[in-house]
């Protein structure tokens, strides 16, 4: 007998968690056996992000996918708020990969709340008004005086309709001929005010949701790959006669380097631990590369190559900001099948879409013949928008003909990951009355992304302050030089390392002149804000804060603030103020923020990635020193309401959380080892 962990949990949980209705079979399904007729099929759908069937039944699209932010409950939210129903009723899809059938599908950048809301409300709003003007035809009264509620149509003279009983003659109409509206934000029973959790908590702590490596196909193979030991090593000589031998290994494979990958060679088998124990017998000879690499070289050089500190500035600072790995909790793996007939991709992937037309270009196939499937993702933060492991399934399944799920191991997840660059900048500023800064400017030298093309010398770019939200004028330049290792996005781009070193400078400037951080910064803000808001409302909740900052973008607001003890280094309470604008599930808000002050919590504390010898140190959780339990401050979200437009989340807590724990810390006499707080010159 075997007992899997998914299989045990369930068995444990079965008499704990009772079947809800809407996981039982209607009645009707017998009479429908019996006819061969399905009430079902009689489906009402106004777009292919909403339908409704014959039972009443509503099924939301979702097109983005969900890793661990909970866009699958947004959706819910967001249809269930237009069609008059509560959350749980409705039933959830994810849409596969094609972005002329459902718009933009990539999660990154913060745009997910923003690109889905008017797609998802306008979607279920058509299917209201439609089933609302088949039940006044019905009645043959107006259709405003007709509402929906609790999936039923009423009208006061006659006896409520429910949906399923509208489905074939609101199927029949023709939307355009109806006028459709949203429901206005004073009649909101849901967006911004349900209490409701995930939709798919349930089945995550059941076991019954599926990551990436569960939906592999049945006869599906598993291939890991032997990565080069030191950066930018190639495999030479191949010595597989050990690794054949072992029983279930079906194939060894050479990997080219896939786009921004790295090669290794892959080791196919029936199971995952033949895999790794074929991989172990492995003999590679290693060729090439930096065997010699060291971060602390590159750290060194990156801060030599700053400019001339211009004019003649008051105080000025250097930061350097080291490596950080993306750590997601579930590792990079993809299933893939090739076949005469296309490609079909099972993967935790963060752009769906993206992932269907490389893969079509790659193999010289029509897009209609590459079907990509998004599962649930255990975390991305920027690192599955790389097609890595999707196009090492592709190589594998092309090799043996059948369906192969790359497994990555934690290990292989931290010595391979696409990570966020280095950095340096130094912050200079003058000084006006009160001690105000009066001028500043911003030097930066990193390295570009590796989707970025690449290039052989530094290029300067000139970019605007308009990120910088205070009353301050200045410019930020920034010089980009050859990444000697692979980068990525991260969890807030590019400001959770130029916000984080400008909100870092502002409290040392406001530390040195005596001031107090949240007063420092109201003097900066305009009166009304949505800034200077937050900061008062995170103010109201965290008296007398050691560490302070802010950050506007993606259409979001927020403030932090952080209370540490030094001695015992640690982090006793974060605070962060928010506003972004409607938080359609306020409880996905809070998490997501709280998500972020854990991030910053473990790389000011020290998480960070460094290469000695051409190789990355760090393996996995024993050594890459992500806050456990036992760091986790008390934190309090609060929810700063606004009329603003929804605004994107997932970047937005991040900058500011580790600028603000970073200040604390430093105004009790830091730098923290590990993401230094900053280094005084002048």
């Amino acid at each position: 007998m075997t007992i899997t962990r998914r299989g045990f949990l369930g068995a444990a949980l079965v008499v704990a968690v009772p079947v809800s209705f809407g996981d039982q079979q209607p009645r009707s399904a017998l009479a429908e056996q019996r006819t061969g007729r399905s009430v079902a099929d009689r489906q009402l759908r106004p777009s292919v992000f909403v339908r409704v069937d014959g039972h009443g039944r509503i099924t939301a699209t979702v097109p983005k996918p969900d890793t661990g932010q909970g866009v699958r409950t947004m959706a819910a939210v967001l249809v269930a708020e237009e069609l008059a129903v509560g959350v749980a009723d409705v039933a959830l899809e994810q849409a596969p990969g094609d972005p002329a059938a459902y718009g933009p599908q990539a999660v990154a950048n913060s745009t997910s709340s923003r690109q889905m809301a008017t797609p998802l409300r306008t979607a279920a709003a058509t299917a209201r008004c439609l089933l609302i003007a088949a039940a006044a035809a019905r009645w043959q009264v107006p259709a405003e005086e007709c509402t929906a509620r609790r999936g039923r149509v009423e009208h006061p003279a006659h006896r409520p309709l429910p949906y399923r009983s509208l489905v074939p003659a609101a199927a029949a109409l023709d939307p355009a001929t109806v006028p459709v509206t949203l429901t206005p934000p004073d009649e909101w029973r849901l967006i911004g005010r349900t209490r409701a959790g995930r939709s798919d908590a349930r089945d995550i702590v059941t076991g019954r949701a599926r990551y990436g490596a569960e939906s592999a196909p049945p006869g599906s193979l598993v291939a890991v790959v032997a990565r080069p030991p030191w950066i930018g090593a190639t495999p030479g000589t191949v010595d597989d006669t050990a690794t054949l031998a072992v029983p279930g290994v079906v194939a060894v494979i050479r990997l080219a380097a896939p786009g921004a990958g790295q090669g290794g060679v892959a080791v196919v088998a029936d199971r995952t631990a033949t895999a790794l124990r074929g991989r172990e017998l492995l003999r590679v000879t290693w060729t090439g590369g930096a065997p010699a690499a060291d971060s602390r070289v590159w750290l060194d050089e990156l801060q030599a190559a700053l400019p001339p500190v211009p004019g003649s500035p008051a105080v000025q600072r250097i930061y350097r900001l080291p490596l950080l790995a993306h750590a997601p909790m579930e590792p990079m793996n993809a299933t893939v099948h090739v076949t005469d007939a296309g490609v079909r991709v099972w993967a935790p992937v963060q752009d769906p879409g993206g992932v269907r037309t490389q893969v079509a270009r790659a193999l010289a196939l029509p897009e209609t013949q590459v079907q990509v499937h998004p599962t649930l993702a255990g975390g991305g933060f920027g690192r599955r928008i790389e097609t890595d492991a999707v196009f090492e399934a592709v190589a594998c399944s092309r090799a043996v003909g059948r369906p192969v799920s790359v497994r990555w191991t934690r290990d292989d997840d931290t010595r391979h990951d696409s990570y966020r660059p280095m950095s340096v900048h130094r912050l200079s500023a003058t000084l006006g009355a009160g001690g105000l800064p009066a001028g500043r400017a911003h030097q930066v030298v990193t390295w570009p992304l590796s989707v970025s093309p690449p290039f052989a010398s530094p290029v300067v770019v000139k970019a605007s302050g308009d990120h910088f939200p205070y009353a301050v004028p200045g410019d930020v330049t920034v010089t980009l030089r050859p990444a000697p290792i692979r980068t990525g996005f991260w969890r807030g781009v590019y400001a959770g390392q130029f916000g984080y070193a400008e909100e870092c400078f502002l409290s040392e400037i406001a530390q040195a002149g005596g001031h107090d951080p949240v007063e420092f910064r109201r003097r900066l803000l305009p009166d009304g804000s949505r800034l200077r808001t937050v900061l008062d409302a995170a103010a109201a909740a965290h008296p007398s804060p050691s560490g302070v900052a802010c950050h506007l973008d993606y259409g979001s607001a927020i403030a932090v603030l952080a209370t540490v003890d030094p001695a015992a280094r640690r982090v006793r309470k974060v605070t962060a103020a928010v506003d972004v604008g409607v938080p359609v599930h306020p409880s996905g808000v809070k998490a997501q923020v709280e998500g972020a002050l854990l991030d910053a919590v473990s790389t000011v504390l020290g998480a960070q990635i460094t290469v000695r010898d051409g190789a990355v140190v760090q393996s996995s959780f024993r050594d890459y020193a992500w806050a456990r339990i036992t760091d986790c401050p008390r934190i309090e979200v609060v929810l700063v309401g606004s009329d603003a437009p929804i605004g994107g989340l997932g970047e937005l807590a991040y900058p500011p959380a580790a600028a603000a724990i970073a200040s604390a810390f430093a105004v009790h006499g830091g730098p923290v080892t590990g993401m230094p707080y900053g280094v005084a010159v002048g």
